[in-house]
């Protein structure tokens, strides 16, 4: 018997260990793959919609593709549009960069008592060993930036495929378990789908409503370009945890080289603490709501194992995916316990969140409507 739990153990850890080699070798395979499948269920009520509506099925799907791509590609053109206006103040920029330089050089000299030869040598050393590096760095730019958009295409025509054939891939998964579990199967799919739609359309409401606080907040503080920085935080809230402060404190660094003083500090930083509020207390439960029920354990421990995994993608897509996952363990037996490990009670709201929330399902059905 001891020999047998050896055994099994044994096989459980080098099962984990393969999987974790294919995800890590074929992530150019699998990171455009799960891209694609979360998005088509992102789009495929629009598409479902459009069908309703005696549109073909494959001109339904594209109309909704694009719709996506069409709503990105005006986000990118406001950044780009934000971008050319900050270009254009380059050398006043320049010229409130260098004098923090040589605030920075005279703070050197005369707290630490590092001489400006000194400064200037250890500047020179610098620059000679960065400079391979430097042209390096473009290379991997560019070729990442080639990388990407293959990519993009990739996940668009996955898109297409997943949506237009959804029905043979349901079919093929209700085909793999046995005539009496075929129900518990296309139970598992239907609220694996409604997970996953419920956090994606959740996760975009909340960037948008991200959007207009952050452009309030910054306007009101005295931000130059304000609106370029609103959609950049709300741009990186897919990022959980880290992308709304990383946003943030880029913000706060551009503002002091512009030449920004200790009001407009504490005018951006009251704005990141008021956002943070809203989104945390009125947002999340009445946006993104309780669809993806995992606890912050299991979010910290799935978000570095993302990171480890497949870099960024990995932290964007390890949210839904492990909500996906959790609904996948309640529907096996012999998973559940990880459902109850990665899961969490859900808590009874006070009257006051309950009246919210029901003013927010009432937000929320316009916006299905």
């Amino acid at each position: 018997m001891p020999q047998t739990k050896i055994f099994k153990t044994a096989a459980i850890l080098i099962v984990l260990t393969l999987i974790v080699l294919i995800l890590v070798y074929g992530k150019p395979f699998f990171v455009p793959i799960a891209f694609a499948g979360l998005l088509a269920m992102l789009l495929l009520p629009i598409s479902k919609w459009l069908q309703s509506k005696g549109v073909n099925k494959a001109v339904a799907i594209l109309l909704s593709m694009l719709t996506f791509v069409g709503f990105f590609a005006l986000v990118i053109w406001f950044i780009s549009w934000q971008v050319s206006d900050i270009a254009e103040n380059a050398s006043k920029l320049e010229q409130q960069v260098m004098e923090k330089y040589q605030q920075l050089r005279q703070l050197l000299s005369t707290e630490y008592g590092i001489s400006a030869e000194k400064q200037e040598q250890m500047l020179k050393e610098q620059q000679s060993s960065s400079s391979g590096k430097v042209s390096a760095t473009l290379t991997a730019i560019i070729s990442g930036f080639g990388g990407f958009l293959t990519n993009l295409l990739l996940v668009l025509v996955y898109v297409f495929l997943f949506t237009f054939f959804r029905e043979r891939i349901k079919g093929f998964i209700v085909r793999l378990v046995p005539e009496s579990e075929k129900e518990n199967a296309l139970s598992c799919i239907h609220k694996t789908q409604q997970v996953a739609q419920e956090y994606l359309k959740g996760l975009f409401l909340m960037i948008v409503f991200l959007w207009i606080m952050y452009s309030i907040g910054f306007t009101i503080a005295g931000v130059k370009n304000a609106f370029f920085f609103a959609i950049l935080c709300g741009l990186l809230e897919i990022i959980p945890f880290v992308g709304n402060l990383a946003g943030t404190a880029l913000t706060l660094m551009m503002s002091l080289v512009q030449g920004g003083d200790m009001n407009l500090v504490i005018g951006i930083l009251v704005t990141y603490g008021l956002v943070q509020f809203i989104q945390s207390y009125l947002l999340e439960p009445l946006v993104v709501g309780s669809g993806v029920s995992i606890n912050p354990m299991a979010t910290i421990v799935g978000l570095v194992a993302g990171e480890l995994l497949w870099g960024i993608p990995g932290m964007v897509m390890a949210i839904p995916l492990m909500g996906m996952m959790k609904v996948i363990f309640d529907h096996i037996p012999a998973m559940r316990p990880y459902a109850y490990l990665i899961g969490q009670e859900e808590k009874k709201d006070s009257n006051w969140k309950q009246s919210i929330k029901k003013i927010g399902s009432k937000i929320g059905n316009l916006f299905k409507s």
